[in-house]
């Protein structure tokens, strides 16, 4: 890279629009959405979709919702030229569905684009043409003059073959190519003739169309550009504004949501973003920042995972892991901080409530996602990670010391082989580490309690321990203070119980309950057990059963 970048690029004009509104405005409903997934999306692909994945991608597009769909390029290629034809004559094109194809400003072009539309209801004639100065100087060596005449000479054309076929309903689409470096009276006057030769109505609809074909400036210029437009274009009333950004500098998504702001009506863009270089803009992000602030997007994408495999089948391309909205760590908290947060959240959260969750700002399970990938646990996680699997999965809600606890142990398995930890892996290491095993140190096979004259209770039970059964009594002024005096002179290990909790695990009448114990030794240390059994006594004596038990090991 250049030391002085000054000295080979420079940056490009910005517009003066001193009283502009844009900033002030909110967007409040959903633009007008154009697909142009099988278009433009199809043309940046190494390898173009066969007709198969084609339709596959139609019919996605369909069940997305989508009602104006850029489905080829008829005059650049027979395949093209094919799927337009089976979308008309095979009826896939429902009847609120409008096709658009694209053609370039030449006669042959035109003629061949209108062929491929024969028979179709309606459809959406899309003529472009490069306006900026650097395409009229240096690729094809026009006067701003012999531009605006091409672009004339085209629609009047397009008008003509329009009329001379009026069992289709037809609408108009003008794309100044390169907009966002064009002069902006130049933009305008072009735009103007050819409103002139069209002449939109009700009966002749017309999009303008303002593509930031390559992102030169930031997005607030092209906010700028699009509402200088907006307010000096003659026929603004007439005319639906199209913005087609795309990403080169990484704000194509800004650029979009600014030029509706700025008035653009309709926005052309791709699932995913996939388009030439760095692509086009996203739909799915601009539908979802728009879901998130409660504004509907006319969208769908209630199941954003088939979303994804169908478009990564069809594009042979990989939608990245931290997509926005969509890719699969997009809702995925690894840091402990941030798990703790999203804990708390959930554990606040009443049903019917706005939503409201720490780094969460919309519901995965609006778009089809789990709630399973929202926490995940690797070396950088903390004792909330832990704690949710194990409750999301398994109805556990470990009192707080024990998330602790656990989450040591999960931090020395994960440190040890620096990787993250399974759902799995994370039960088996908690079931191992309290207890919950096939054959545990102390297995409680069954007991009797008795009330004593003088206020004590005593215990006996039957015990499985080093492969045989042995008989534990003690007594004490409750269960588990008897379980814990005959326990601790069965092993000649003073303790006591320090901490205590159970709750049920479901909400009928037979749900099975779990109890959680620590004990403290007299060497300062403690253990954890934990007990799940049909009857809470049972579930609680198996859990200082386990807590003793680990201590042993």
């Amino acid at each position: 890279m250049l030391n002085t970048p000054a000295d080979k690029y420079q940056p490009y004009p910005v517009i003066s629009l001193p009283d502009r509104r844009w900033p002030e405005q909110r967007i409040t409903h959903a633009p007008r959405w154009l697909s142009t997934d099988l278009r433009d999306g199809n043309q940046a692909l190494a390898e173009p979709m066969d007709s198969t994945r084609k339709l596959q991608f139609w019919e996605l597009l369909l069940d997305c919702g989508f009602k104006e769909i850029e489905v080829a390029f008829p005059s650049a290629s027979q395949t093209d030229f094919n799927f337009v034809r089976q979308l008309i004559e095979e009826n896939r094109i429902p009847h609120d569905v409008t096709i658009q194809v694209l053609t370039q400003a030449r006669d042959d072009l035109i003629r061949r684009t209108f062929e491929s539309l024969r028979g179709a209801k309606q459809a959406t004639v899309h003529l472009y043409n490069a306006t900026a100065p650097l395409f009229r100087r240096l690729v094809f060596g026009m006067e701003k003059a012999q531009i605006v005449e091409l672009a004339t000479r085209s629609t009047r054309l397009i008008r003509q073959l329009c009329e001379e076929n009026p069992d289709t309903r037809w609408q108009y689409e003008y794309s100044p190519e390169t907009f966002c470096f064009t002069e902006p009276e130049f933009a305008l006057e072009i735009c103007e003739a050819v409103a002139e030769i069209w002449q939109p109505c009700d009966a002749r609809p017309m999009i303008i169309n303002l593509p930031a074909t390559v992102e030169v400036s930031t997005p607030n210029v092209y906010a700028d550009q699009i509402e200088y437009f907006c307010r000096h274009f003659s026929r603004r009333s007439d005319v639906c504004i199209s913005v087609h950004p795309h990403n080169d500098r990484g704000t194509g998504v800004a650029s979009a949501e600014l030029a509706v702001m700025a008035g653009a009506d309709r926005v052309e863009g791709c699932l995913f973003g996939n388009g030439e270089r760095t692509g086009n803009v996203c739909l799915v992000t601009l539908a979802m920042n728009l879901y998130s602030q409660g504004i509907r997007p006319n969208l769908n994408f209630s199941d954003m995972n088939h979303v994804v495999d169908v478009v990564e089948t069809c594009n042979q391309l990989p939608v990245h892991p931290r997509h926005p909205w969509a890719g699969r760590l997009a809702y995925t908290a690894f840091s402990g901080s941030h798990q703790d947060a999203i804990k708390k959240g959930f554990d606040a959260r009443k049903p019917g409530e706005r939503w409201e969750m720490p780094y969460l700002p919309v519901d995965p399970q609006d778009i089809g996602c789990s709630y399973e990938a929202v926490i995940r646990v690797n070396s950088q996680s903390g004792k909330s990670g832990s704690a949710w699997i194990i409750e999301q999965n398994h109805g556990l809600k470990l009192p707080r010391a024990l998330q602790q606890d656990f989450s040591q142990h999960v931090q020395q398995e994960t440190d040890r082989h620096g990787k993250e930890m399974t759902q799995n892996a994370l039960w088996q290491l908690f079931r191992s580490r309290y207890g919950l095993i096939a054959t545990p140190q102390f297995a409680l096979q069954s007991y009797r309690s008795d009330s004593q004259q003088d206020g004590q209770l005593r215990l006996t039970a039957s015990v499985a321990a080093q492969g045989g059964t042995r008989q534990l009594e003690g007594q004490g002024n409750g269960l588990l203070s008897a379980a814990a005096n005959g326990l601790s002179r069965w092993i000649n290990m003073p303790f006591m119980i320090k901490d205590y909790h159970e709750h049920t695990l479901g909400e009928r009448s037979d749900s099975r309950s779990v109890a959680y114990i620590r004990c403290l030794f007299q060497d300062g240390s403690s253990r954890w057990g934990v007990g799940i059994d049909s009857d809470v006594a049972r579930a609680s004596i198996q859990a200082l059963f386990n807590a003793v038990g680990q201590s042993l090991k």
